[in-house]
């Protein structure tokens, strides 16, 4: 019996659902296919390739091994065939796309809309997670071009800039910063702030503004999501440093209000792609639209 590539792709939908029931749902095949298709490969295998606990699938060591080489053909068929699509002067094809936090939910949605309109034979499944998340996932080749709002610190990415942005300091319309809508450096420094997690890139540009203004700071709260921390904010149980474009609205309709600071929050949002790969048909496409620049990542 020779390994085939229905088997790897099956494979790698067991392992990202953990699921022999999800896996082929997702794949448009029956529970036994799927099943068949695994007991196949673990045939091949010296070992098996998942640990089972009730109908839940765990990979071991051996899975995760098969599991990055699998991705690897994978990835490496679609893009032939998105080539060869391309080719035919007819864009089809699916591309992975990742957006951390800000990026992902306020600015990425309209621009996936505008390119659905001009493609409707393409498809762009969008995932969101924190900055770090987001280069761990492109990487590891789960993604094909990453949107960013921090610093990307692995050497296997390329970083350019994709266009800047601002982050602004936030309170309740009810806290007592209001009256004169600005805070000194001792204000800032006695706030009981509530921001995301460790990983965020607007966490991470907070923390060093607030650094380069010699502030000490508590982090009284963290959400791991931006509207959790608006909601909060509004609440009254801490005061927040989020992207403009994330609180635009609510500073509209005076749900949250802008205090002016001493700290420096531009920032510089980030284009990322891994360094060996290519720029595909569809890809090119996809960039135009988002206003990224492939040759200056080259």
């Amino acid at each position: 019996m020779s390994l085939t590539f229905r088997q790897l792709e099956i494979f790698e939908k067991i392992a990202a659902t953990g699921s022999v029931t999800k896996a082929g749902e997702e794949l448009l095949l029956t529970q036994s296919a799927v099943s068949m298709a695994l007991s196949q490969l673990e045939q091949l295998s010296a070992t098996p390739l998942f640990e089972r606990s009730g109908r839940r699938l765990y990979l071991n060591d051996s899975g995760r091994l098969l599991l990055k080489d699998a991705r690897d053909i994978l990835l490496a068929v679609k893009r032939v065939e998105q080539q060869l699509q391309g080719d035919s002067g007819q864009l089809v094809g699916e591309l992975l796309a990742g957006g951390s936090t800000t990026i992902g939910n306020y600015l990425l949605p309209a621009l996936l809309g505008n390119f659905a309109r001009l493609y409707p034979r393409t498809r762009v499944e969008l995932r969101v997670g924190n900055t770090q998340q987001v280069a761990d996932w492109l990487e590891s080749g789960d993604l094909d071009i990453a949107f960013v709002e921090g610093p990307c610190h692995s050497r296997g990415l390329v970083a350019v800039h994709w266009r800047d942005d601002e982050l602004v300091v936030v309170t309740g319309p009810d806290h007592y910063w209001t009256g004169e809508k600005s805070a000194t450096a001792e204000m800032l420094a006695s706030a009981p702030w509530i921001m995301r997690e460790k990983g965020s890139g607007t966490r991470e540009i907070f923390e060093g503004a607030m650094d380069k203004a010699g502030i000490s700071y508590e982090i009284a709260l963290e959400f791991g999501h931006t509207e959790a921390i608006k909601n909060g904010v509004a609440s009254g149980l801490g005061v927040s440093c989020l992207s403009r474009v994330a609180v635009h609205r609510e500073l509209e309709y005076g749900l949250l209000v802008e205090i002016k600071t001493p700290l420096v929050l531009t920032r510089s949002l980030s284009l990322l792609k891994r360094r060996e790969s290519c720029c595909t048909a569809l890809l090119a496409a996809f960039l135009t639209v988002t206003g990224g620049k492939w040759e200056e990542m080259s």
